[in-house]
């Protein structure tokens, strides 16, 4: 089920405001998938870009999510695809992965970073020593995921046009 594409509120508190925008961006993620066959999903369209796929697109979310709220801010063990130091973009390789699988990791994954949010106060700062990444604050990251989540979605949005057609704003 494709998640409900709300924009938070005018006066809401900064919180509500940081987490309703990247969860518009996030439902725009599942939006740009939905009906769209795990062929197509796999499909590269671009030539010189062969990972980028709607499920590779879709992974790489899901594991910059774990990456910048499990790892970076809580500290968490660097683990995952996207450390995999011997295949660059390690994340965005999922051939034989169904789409719909991919989608709900991504779906969990994206619930437990708002368990984080939801935490901490905005102003903390991460706990991970050995990236200097992990010095952000809170604040910051969720800002960053807002840009890094809708910008892929706009791949998202080129990608299932020359795919198969399908467009629509949010």
């Amino acid at each position: 089920m494709t998640p409900a594409r709300n924009r938070p509120p005018f006066d809401a508190d900064e919180r509500t405001q940081l987490a309703g925008w990247l969860d518009l961006q996030r439902a725009i993620v599942h939006f740009k998938c939905d009906g769209l066959s795990d062929v197509d999903a796999h499909r590269a369209v671009l030539p010189t870009s062969p990972l980028m796929t709607v499920a590779g697109i879709v992974s790489h979310l899901r594991w910059v999510e774990h990456t910048w709220f499990e790892v970076l801010f809580l500290g968490g063990p660097a683990d995952g695809p996207q450390f995999d130091q011997t295949r660059e973009d390690a994340d965005m390789m999922v051939d034989g992965v169904p789409l719909a699988r991919l989608l709900a990791d991504y779906g969990r994954q994206c619930a437990r970073s708002n368990e984080i949010i939801a935490a901490h106060p905005l102003d903390q700062t991460g706990r991970h020593p050995d990236y200097r990444s992990g010095s952000a604050s809170l604040r910051w990251m969720v800002i960053h995921m807002v840009e890094e989540t809708g910008r892929h979605a706009g791949h998202l949005d080129v990608i299932r046009e020359l795919l198969d057609g399908h467009k629509g704003y949010y």
